[in-house]
């Protein structure tokens, strides 16, 4: 018996849970090893202190002369040598971002408030400032910091922009060490390798919330339509 086991269950049920249980242990595990892999990375390579584009932290102000620059080492804050970057697709031509990146950021913006308790986290486009402040208005993205890469390489260096400007998704990871120098630790992206997508999902709780369900994802896929009638902005982010 263990706590999963309820009145009414068939044999057949019960076999079937415990033989999945068994399995979401070991997917257990292994998530834990390949995170330990991932912590005992050696630093990469040092990189340049590329300089971004942002505005205040009120999303109604996006006013040109609002905007101004910031370098990656001002990332680093509140006494945190860690910086996590979502890199989204949303580039310079593009009137809005990649629907599926903009599911990811609705997730960070309403966690964000957690992770920088450990890490500094904010999220990097393409586009110019301007257009990402006002759909990220319209989504409530407020408690993440956002940012412009828009007249630098740093979406090309980290593997997220095409020779044609096409844009893709990802996650990278930077540390700073005590002299200011800041290394690169971790990127991954939307796919792992010219075979394997899902790259990002573990990150997403969307996706792990309809696994579990019987139908599973299917062929589903998010839509900015539907957000529309359900966002309701919450409190600023503060720097």
């Amino acid at each position: 018996m263990t706590k999963f086991d309820f009145p009414g269950e068939s044999d057949e049920y019960r076999r079937a849970r415990k033989e999945l249980l068994a399995a979401e242990i070991a997917l257990k595990d292994q998530v834990e090893h390949v995170a330990a892999m991932r912590r005992q990375l050696p630093r990469g390579m040092r990189v340049p202190d590329y300089v971004f584009r942002e505005g205040p932290a009120d999303l109604s102000r996006n006013d040109p002369a609002d905007f101004s620059d910031v370098r990656l080492t001002n990332l680093f804050t509140d006494g945190h040598d860690t910086l996590i970057v979502d890199h989204m697709m949303f580039g310079t031509d593009d009137e809005e971002p990649c629907v599926m990146c903009s599911m990811w950021a609705d997730g960070y913006s309403a966690v964000a408030p957690h992770v920088m308790q450990r890490a500094s986290f904010v999220l990097v486009v393409k586009a110019e400032i301007g257009n990402l402040r006002r759909f990220a208005r319209q989504r409530g993205w407020d408690r993440i910091r956002l940012l412009s890469s828009h007249d630098t390489p740093f979406n090309r260096d980290f593997g997220v922009e095409h020779a044609n400007g096409d844009q893709d998704s990802g996650l990278s990871v930077f540390t700073r060490t005590s002299d200011g120098a800041v290394y690169h630790r971790y990127s991954v992206g939307g796919e792992l390798d010219e075979y394997n997508q899902r790259g990002i999902d573990l990150y997403s709780p969307v996706w792990n919330l309809l696994d579990i369900t019987p139908a599973g994802r299917e062929e589903w896929n998010p839509d900015h339509g539907y957000m529309e009638r359900h966002v309701t902005p919450g409190p600023s982010i503060t720097r």
